[in-house]
């Protein structure tokens, strides 16, 4: 049989619906996948097979019946395990399963179970998402894909959802991005990421860090599959029913800017986005100097208020205060930071965030996307980030570049564009203005299209992939 799980989304949806391929077989595929790889990769928190073949089935019957639901009816997707699915716990990082509460869907799980999609499990994360790395001492941490000799990070929050797709078990995955969190692991993994402006997807049915920056965002291989997965899931495109395609790349104004983002940079990974963005003006993209000291500004802000902080902190305060006496000592701290944060300097900051979100907005108006790295450095080791001060100094680097586009307001996508010198995935980050999603995409389309194809950007994990 086919391995169907390794094709683009579009092939695998025209299969289902061509009578070529049917949802059970897909997720015996997936399942396959999952029982092969699940002793190295450790993507998933909680799996359910017969879960899957349930839905699976559910999805078959409606396709014999003629009734055609949408986009993702039969495929398989991973999520983070923030979101509540009915049917599957949710223990949000932490030692202990959430109350039930925590496992009523929200808006963006009932879209793809409305459109019955294939949920089989979900994906490790960070405790509460609180954590950039993506390490967890509760459950362990996912292996990164791409070095079959060290265990390294996949980068977190969403710790799971790009292992997941590089195990195979999943065509696309749900996370979260409130300061990097789907973005930071799909750079990590050598995949895409989609951060969605604030409030553009309801954050009901998920598990709260932030009520300020919290966004829900997806993770996939390619740059197509997480248009694809967008529009079957975004209630704006859903309701226009216009298809976002590639625009045409000599019509792309991309802005370049020097400083803040490229001052952590390793220099290989500098280099290979330099010549990344080098080549996309070569294919006929207009480049435009675009300093962006917002920023900066933003950390500087967000340092000050402890916004996330006193956010997470309230949150648990008032609805699982028993899970505070149980956070890892590498989330703990921060967290507990928050209760020290005064109403003062918490509104304080909150002002000042949409101030300097204002600006942003205005300065990129002249752009397309600003193109940036993703992450500044390469993944460490799991042994390396055990030490409390060595992950302390890791985990803000691999968070610089992406939290300001939560403080400032922004979408923002990355895609891989090259490995580093330790053979480890790099990432273009293209950022845009609120609510430009629409552009934001077309604009990428367009730049993934100048740069040809993913495999002869990066290749292919040791780890994962076929049975």
């Amino acid at each position: 049989m086919t391995d169907w799980m390794d094709r683009p989304l579009r092939e695998i949806a025209q299969a289902l619906r061509e009578g070529n391929l049917t949802a059970e077989e897909l997720a015996e595929l997936s399942i396959a996948r999952h029982e092969k790889w699940d002793g190295q990769l450790s993507a998933y928190k909680s799996w359910n097979s017969d879960f899957a073949r349930e839905q699976a089935t559910a999805a078959d019957k409606s396709f014999r019946a003629g009734n055609d639901l949408g986009p993702l009816q039969g495929v398989s997707i991973s999520v983070k395990d923030l979101y509540g699915v009915s049917g599957l716990p949710t223990f949000a990082g932490t030692p202990n399963r959430l109350p039930q509460q925590w496992e009523q869907e929200g808006p963006v799980i009932k879209a793809v179970r409305r459109q019955l999609a294939v949920i089989p499990g979900k994906a490790h994360t960070v405790e509460f998402a609180y954590g950039g790395i993506g390490a967890n001492a509760h459950w362990g941490t996912p292996r990164n894909p791409w070095d079959a000799d060290q265990h390294r990070v996949p980068g977190g929050s969403s710790a799971g959802a790009g292992v997941s797709l590089w195990e195979g078990s999943a065509s696309f995955a749900f996370g979260t991005d409130t300061g990097g969190s789907v973005r930071i692991p799909a750079s990590f993994t050598g995949c895409v990421g989609i951060k969605t402006t604030k409030s553009r997807w309801s954050t009901d049915g998920i598990v709260p860090l932030s009520s300020s920056f919290d966004t829900p965002g997806i993770i996939a291989k390619s740059m197509d599959d997480a248009v694809y997965a967008f529009e079957a899931v975004d209630p704006k495109s859903r309701h226009s029913g216009v298809k976002i395609e590639a625009k045409d790349i000599s019509d792309v104004v991309l802005g370049v800017t020097k400083g803040y983002f490229w001052d952590r940079c390793q220099d290989d990974i500098a280099e290979i986005v330099e010549n990344t963005v080098s080549k996309i003006s070569a294919a006929g993209a207009k480049t435009v100097d675009t300093p962006l000291p917002e920023a900066e500004e933003s950390l500087k802000t967000l340092a000050a208020g402890a916004i996330v902080a006193a956010e997470i902190y309230a949150f648990l305060e008032a609805d699982l205060p028993k899970w505070i006496e149980t956070l890892e000592p590498r989330v703990r701290a921060r967290i507990e930071d928050g209760n020290k944060v005064s109403g003062t300097d918490y509104v304080r900051a909150c002002n000042q965030a949409a101030r300097l979100a204002a600006q942003a907005d205005a300065t990129l108006s002249t752009v397309d996307v600003l193109t940036v790295p993703t992450i500044p450095i390469t993944p460490p080791t799991v042994e390396e980030v055990d030490d409390l001060d060595v992950y302390r100094s890791k985990n803000m680097p691999a968070l610089s570049n992406t939290m300001p586009g939560n403080i400032l307001g922004l979408s923002a996508v990355t895609l891989p564009v090259g490995l580093d010198k330790a053979g480890m995935p790099v990432g273009l980050q293209l950022i845009s203005r609120s609510h430009q999603e629409e552009n934001l995409l077309s604009t990428a389309l367009a730049i993934d299209a100048a740069l040809g194809p993913v495999s002869e950007r990066i290749g292919s994990p040791p780890l994962g992939g076929s049975l």
